[in-house]
């Protein structure tokens, strides 16, 4: 299963809202040109205290042509607890690619997202810069890139706050194929601010995905995400386990 796409599924343990969208677990790896994607549903259902469920939406599209690259991906979430009914979170990604040498790409890409949990009214992001690809065995597959990072954000509480700043956003990704039905996906995200380094957001993504059959698979990943300066009363630490099935296309 050298050819393969993540997306994200139903929570059935922890759940907490990503603010790093891992767009690592994006990528279709193929040498054919055109248009591929994916397309997920997925619902939860809990009960304690209160009546829990959870309704989300993933798309993807992805387009190759010789050396260009382009990904577009959207999610959106929908929770009610207790009778009431409020949209929890959502994220719009576009990205380009160019490859300048068989390792080497230049990426560009912009972002746009709100996270109630996290009291994210507006997160607006604009970026650039190179990824490398630094092995050449299709075994296994080792990427780094870094790029600058423009970032506005705009807090969803009482006092309208809005930070406006440059980060560094530099990831490290690594894709193991042990069988042919098997993949391992593992990418790091690191962001400081470059005006202060000691703000600074940390993101960790690992997914097990087995092939079940056809274009249908099953995928468990974990994510955890450190932020040193969230928002007010939102804890710095995160963290999401998630499994269920995949289609792609």
């Amino acid at each position: 299963m050298r050819a393969f796409l993540i997306v994200v599924f139903t929570a059935i343990t922890f759940s907490a809202s990503a603010q790093i969208l891992n767009v690592e677990s994006l990528r279709k790896v193929t040498d054919t040109s055109g248009f591929s994607g994916s397309a997920s549903l997925d619902f939860s259902l809990k009960r304690d205290k209160n009546n829990y469920f959870e309704f989300s939406t993933d798309a993807l599209i992805q387009y190759k042509m010789k050396r260009h690259l382009v990904l577009w991906k959207n999610d959106v979430t929908f929770k009610n607890i207790a009778g009431n009914k409020f949209q929890n979170s959502g994220v719009t990604h576009l990205r380009y690619s160019y490859k300048v040498y068989p390792q080497i790409s230049l990426e560009m890409f912009a972002q746009a997202q709100y996270n109630k949990v996290s009291k994210i009214g507006f997160r607006g992001l604009l970026g650039i810069g190179p990824r490398f690809k630094l092995t050449t065995s299709e075994d296994y597959k080792v990427y780094l890139g870094t790029h600058l990072m423009y970032e506005q954000e705009e807090l969803d509480n009482e006092i309208s706050i809005v930070r406006r700043h440059f980060r560094n956003s530099t990831y490290l990704s690594f894709s193991l194929y042990p069988t042919d039905r098997i993949t391992v996906v593992s990418t790091t995200y690191y962001q400081p601010k470059l005006s202060a380094f000691k703000d600074y957001r940390l993101s960790s993504e690992t997914s097990f995905l087995i092939n079940i059959f056809s274009q249908f698979s099953f995928k468990t990943s974990y994510t955890f995400i450190y932020d040193e300066y969230p928002a007010e009363g939102i804890p710095n630490s995160q963290y999401n386990l998630t499994s269920g099935i995949v289609y792609v296309f």
